[in-house]
């Protein structure tokens, strides 16, 4: 997952965004086992083990997930769709709980989003106006921390911090143990780095991760994913020891000396909010070799991900609802017929009764076969109506 967070980052960039990896590569793992050939050799690189190894990885996740984490996801195609040779034992053997059925249209797409995104997320974030295969991920987590920051002073970021200018208040860790954890982390290629993590409600834990302006984002998530898995699993982590740290202000700490307690860290971070939309159609992303799996069509096709996330005092908030549209090629104007009947040479005809209520219905009263046509009238008396 963290190899695949650093692609799906990396095709982003470095602008501010969210983005859920772990939806992204959901969906790819739910779809990956209808590939072939060099399609599926690629996804088994891309989703970092066997393609089999993933879906069933995916099933368990879907099958239980966290009690933090709503976790979604469905199938939804045209009533005649027919797809690759594979396509129905591939539908046949998706996971019980994703959703399959018949294209619900935009609005049942929507409402499919806020139903599964607590209402963090109102839209599918594409267009399915002239799709004919829709897949679908969504993840949603909605927490309150165990213990809410402080507020304190923008200025608390430092005078080299050019959000400091920016910004009238910032949060700051409270005073106490267990819920917040912040230290200085030095075993990793991005250099020294600082690390936040706070505890939510029921155990989600979120991990802030600082490096210097110089060290490439995709480097300080990269340390983030790691540094991150390790703690959330117990796993040892090298932490600097303060005594070994030159005294004095930085550009990730100030370290000064008191007279009385331990060595100890506090921390200032930013309240933040991002909302994306993320286009997920870089080859190196996956859903490209997937959507050949699918659709034996050079149909045009669709992978985007929206996403929103909110950090403030008192918790954490963050949705994404992964798509893959396959669209109708573009509709060529219907032709419409017009057909003049012309009876130009000899013809029958027969009259019949048509009264359900009569025992003369159906019946053939008269009969012609037609020779000798006449002139038609202008003037000609209008027949006589029944009684």
């Amino acid at each position: 997952m963290a190899r695949y967070a650093g692609r799906l980052h990396a095709a982003v960039g470095d602008r501010h965004h969210v983005a859920s990896p772990l939806g992204a590569w959901l969906l790819l793992a739910l779809a990956a086992p209808a590939s072939t050939g060099e399609d599926r050799d690629l996804l088994a690189d891309v989703l970092g083990s066997e393609v089999d190894t993933a879906a069933r990885a995916a099933a368990d996740l879907l099958a239980d997930p966290h009690p933090l984490v709503a976790a979604a996801a469905a199938v939804w195609m045209a009533r005649d769709y027919v797809g690759t040779p594979g396509f129905r034992r591939w539908l046949g053997g998706l996971p019980a709980a994703v959703t399959k059925g018949e294209l619900p249209g935009q609005a049942g797409l929507d409402r499919w989003t806020r139903e599964h995104t607590f209402g963090l997320i109102d839209r599918f974030p594409i267009d399915s106006t002239m799709a004919y295969l829709v897949l679908a991920t969504a993840l949603a987590t909605k927490v309150s921390w165990e213990m809410p920051f402080e507020v304190a002073p923008a200025s608390s970021l430092g005078a080299g911090s050019s959000w400091a200018g920016q910004l009238d208040r910032v949060l700051r860790t409270p005073v106490g143990r267990g819920a917040h954890m912040q230290f200085i982390s030095g075993a990793s290629d991005a250099g020294d780095v600082i690390v936040h993590a706070a505890t939510a409600v029921g155990g989600l834990l979120v991990v802030s991760v600082g490096a210097r302006p110089a060290v490439r984002s995709e480097s300080v998530l990269a340390v983030a994913y790691d540094l991150g898995g390790r703690l959330a699993t117990g796993t040892r982590v090298e932490r600097r020891a303060l005594a070994d740290l030159q005294l004095g202000e930085g550009p990730l700490w100030e370290l000064r000396e008191e007279m009385a307690g331990a060595d100890s860290c506090s921390a200032v971070l930013p309240a933040w909010s991002a909302s994306s939309r993320l286009d997920l159609t870089d080859p190196a992303l996956g859903f490209l070799a997937a959507k050949r799996g699918l659709v034996p069509a050079q149909d045009p096709w669709e992978a985007t991900q929206a996403a929103m996330a909110r950090y403030s005092r008192i918790g954490f908030e963050a949705a994404a609802v992964t798509g893959m549209a396959v669209m109708a090629a573009a509709l060529v104007p219907a032709r419409h017929r017009h057909a003049e009947l012309r009876f130009g040479h000899p013809y029958a005809v027969v009259a019949l009764v048509q009264d359900d209520e009569s025992p003369w219905h159906g019946l053939p009263v008269f009969s012609a076969w037609v020779t000798k046509p006449e002139n038609a009238s202008a003037d000609e008396p209008r027949p006589i109506r029944p009684l």
